[in-house]
């Protein structure tokens, strides 16, 4: 197949102000996408500087520039608070001192509130903006309980929602069931949509027996899970939209019948609830929790693994954890939702949404199955691995961005570059739970 070489002959090299509305870096969801497009961009030859709030983790070769703290205010914010008001505000001020000192070529903005600085700053500034959507806002604070449906606010922040979504110029997404979800319910127009789905790294999310056994055998002492056990891996947020609780009820389900079985439940907040939570269900000798876990490390511990759990309950938001999961070749078991049969096509185990009972069915089949027909293959864990590798690169999503840049300043050179570019035609429709 022939493919275009990229120099610097070919495509000039762009100054990127990325607004990230978040306490970047953080080894989660959304700061993932934002670090894994910065690096790709990098190695493509261009220049991003991520402008960010105060608090976050530095990256190394990364330009960070953050906002001045707000007083009293030193954790780490997830989801939707009133405190990102003045965060907000503070990130706005930031990014406007950014534009106003340092010449940038595009403004690639985050998540709504990010779009919202930047469609502002782009005008006052004229620079084009090109909005990274990974979930509708209001549906977000909907998850996170922090807005009730038809209440008054509820209608002004969808209506400001709408309005970011339809003035952009171009909006990359998260996955191609939110790029449907625009044309087909915000009224964004089919050209200004680009569905540029989570991505993931296949040689730093590798199958386990490409990690030191050693290693392997460590973190497993280490952690002290229960020699002779299946593992079942869950990595991300600690929370009710994540199915945190609906998990550890599937864990009560599956221990009933299977005494060797373990979760490692991984990530954060509220570790000390979901620990009472386990207490509460009788299941606590048979799930570790650790808390936050680095990125750099997520390797190694999903190397434990003999399946991938993903319970997430949101329709509009991607699961990049599903990707981390198919990378290492693991069997994956996910609430069927439009996102996970995007990204898991066939082989995945999909149990019906909201049932824990159908949650752990699956975990068990994905667990147990094999050992009872040991003719049937593992649910798709090497298939998965082939199909990340090929529709899911994030060398081939960076030149995708790159592209979507040179279009949207006119540039006249504008070389058409292989890789995966779904259409917003080609989005899976979800059907009837099951497996």
């Amino acid at each position: 197949m022939m493919t275009t070489r990229i120099t610097s002959r070919t495509l000039r090299s762009y100054r990127v102000l990325m607004i990230a509305p978040t306490s970047f870096f953080a080894d989660y969801g959304c700061h993932v996408r934002i670090l894994e497009e910065a690096q790709v961009l990098g190695r493509l030859g261009h220049r991003v500087t991520v402008v960010a709030y105060h608090n976050g983790n530095p990256v190394p070769g990364l330009d960070i520039r953050r906002t001045m703290p707000v007083p009293g205010r030193r954790n780490y914010e997830v989801g939707s608070s009133r405190h990102k008001i003045v965060f907000d505000a503070l990130l706005g001020l930031k990014s406007a001192q950014l534009l106003a000192s340092e010449r940038y070529d595009v403004i690639h903005a985050h998540l709504h509130e990010g779009a919202l600085i930047g469609l502002v700053l782009g005008r006052l500034f004229r620079v084009p903006v090109v909005f990274d959507f990974q979930g509708s806002m209001t549906a977000e604070m909907v998850d996170h309980r922090f807005l009730k449906p038809g209440s008054a606010f509820y209608g002004t922040l969808l209506r400001l929602e709408t309005w970011i979504d339809r003035t952009v110029s171009v909006i990359l997404t998260s996955s191609a069931y939110a790029a449907r979800m625009l044309t087909d319910g915000f009224g964004c127009r089919a050209e200004q949509v680009r569905a540029l789905p989570d991505c993931v790294n296949p040689d730093v999310f590798k199958p386990a027996p490409q990690h030191d056994p050693a290693e392997i055998a460590a973190l497993r002492d280490r952690l002290g899970i229960p020699a002779g056990r299946k593992l079942i891996v869950y990595l991300g947020l600690l929370a009710e939209y994540q199915g945190t609780s609906l998990l550890l009820e599937a864990m009560r389900r599956l221990v009933q019948d299977h005494d060797d079985v373990h979760l490692l439940l991984m990530g954060f907040p509220s570790v000390d609830f979901y620990r009472q939570r386990a207490a509460e269900l009788g299941i606590s000798a048979h799930v570790t929790l650790t808390g936050r876990v680095p990125y750099a490390l997520a390797p190694l511990h999903l190397a434990l693994g003999d399946v991938g759990v993903a319970p997430k309950l949101s329709l509009t938001e991607g699961s990049g954890k599903l990707l981390n999961y198919m990378a290492m070749g693991l069997p994956v078991v996910a609430f069927d939702t439009p996102v996970a049969r995007e990204y898991l096509g066939s082989d995945g185990l999909l149990a019906l949404p909201g049932d824990a009972g159908s949650l752990a069915e699956c975990l068990a089949d994905s667990l147990f199955t094999q050992e009872n027909a040991p003719g049937l293959p593992r649910f798709g864990g090497g298939r998965l691995r082939q199909r990340a590798m090929q529709n899911f690169n994030w060398e081939a999503a960076g030149r995708q961005i790159v592209e979507t840049y040179r279009e949207l300043l006119g540039d006249s050179a504008v070389a058409r570059i292989p890789g995966r570019s779904w259409a917003v035609s080609e989005v899976p429709r979800s059907g009837r739970g099951g497996k």
